[in-house]
């Protein structure tokens, strides 16, 4: 796959999904982004609902299943939510998330992986993982094996200056200092998983860590900040693929969180490791 070509799609569809979209405050733009959504998946296979209620109002995550070469084996899902918080366009929180979501249903779309793939625009992940919730537990209630659930968090922010990446108490001592990697975070049985999505970001180009949690992240709370969290709660195994959001990117929820402020070939390069780390799953 061209880096040009995938750079110049991901530019795309930032353009079209950063904008408020908060579904309250900024509903037509919020609109706007699950039709977009649902287009892009659109090419690539038939679309399907998983509609919830929250506050007297209709939701819906997006989800676009794709076929592997194993049919028996269990899904793997990935997710990312496309809600914003008020006020502010979201380009890494998380148009980032939901423009590679959108790239690796075309990428799989066109040449298989090992597993089907689950590809899942979630809503309401700013509202306390409301959309991720209802349809993990709904997961749960059908008795449905899952492979594994991969969160995308916010992903096109790099900063390879000295001191750019804070931690969580303690964590500075284990880590680097700049913020120029895509953190994983998950259980520590998935560390067999983590190595191999890694050895597909190192075959990108771009640095990866690796963060193992144990009682579903609790011990540090920053880990339980997007939607893997239901599925931890739930037995699921799930890990979390970030930039670590405030904990590197000074426009964190902030009107300045805009497309002019990301690395967009750190972003390239992490959604080409995760197409090869996923074929390696």
């Amino acid at each position: 796959m061209s880096d040009t070509a995938l750079r110049s799609r991901l530019t795309a569809h930032l353009e079209q999904v950063a904008r408020d979209r908060d579904p309250f405050l900024a509903s037509a733009h919020h609109f706007f982004g699950q039709q977009y959504i649902q287009q892009e998946f659109s090419r690539w296979g038939e679309v399907t609902s998983h509609r919830f209620d929250f506050q007297g109002q209709p939701n819906t995550n997006w989800i676009l299943n794709l076929p592997g070469k194993n049919p028996r084996r269990p899904p793997l899902l990935v997710g990312a939510h496309y809600d914003s918080v008020p006020g502010s366009p979201g380009a890494d929180d998380n148009a980032t998330g939901v423009a590679v979501l959108l790239e690796l249903a075309r990428a799989f779309a066109q040449q298989p992986g090992k597993s089907p793939l689950r590809l899942i625009a979630f809503d309401l992940e700013e509202w306390g993982f409301v959309g991720s919730r209802h349809y993990a537990q709904a997961l749960h209630d059908q008795g449905k094996p899952l492979g594994l659930m991969l969160s995308l968090e916010m992903l096109g922010y790099c900063c390879h200056q000295p001191h750019s990446q804070t931690y969580p108490a303690g964590l500075e001592r284990i880590y680097r200092d700049r913020g120029d990697y895509i953190a994983q975070i998950g259980p520590w049985q998935s560390i067999p998983t983590m190595v191999r999505l890694w050895r597909g970001f190192r075959a990108a180009g771009v640095p990866s860590q690796w963060l193992p949690v144990v009682n579903q992240g609790r011990i540090v709370p920053d880990t339980r900040r997007s939607d893997h969290v239901p599925f931890w709660d739930l037995g699921y195994p799930a890990i979390l693929i970030t930039d670590t959001a405030n904990l590197r990117n000074p426009h964190y929820h902030q009107p300045t969180d805009t497309l002019e402020t990301l690395d967009l070939a750190f972003l390239t390069q992490v959604c080409q490791g995760l197409i090869d780390g996923l074929r390696r799953l």
